[in-house]
């Protein structure tokens, strides 16, 4: 299994585990701060210098959900 595979199962087994103990999606919102407060410290914790990699990141993350909006498709 690939590495992308692995991190695809860790992710819908994360969303469904986040599904079964709230299972209202208005209460999502605190833990998706959360998990991209967690991934930032480790951005940083591996190199400074992709602190401004993940501001990108954040960025194109955020015109994704702008165009999720948009067209109704990821």
């Amino acid at each position: 299994m690939s590495t992308d595979d692995e991190l695809r199962d860790l992710l819908k087994n994360t969303a469904s585990e986040i599904k079964r103990l709230s299972n209202n999606p208005r209460t999502w919102h605190s833990w998706m701060v959360y998990l991209l407060a967690a991934l930032e410290k480790q951005a940083a914790d591996i190199n400074p210098a992709d602190a401004k990699s993940y501001k990108e990141m954040l960025s194109a993350l955020q015109d994704t959900i702008r165009n999720r909006f948009r067209t109704g498709g990821w």
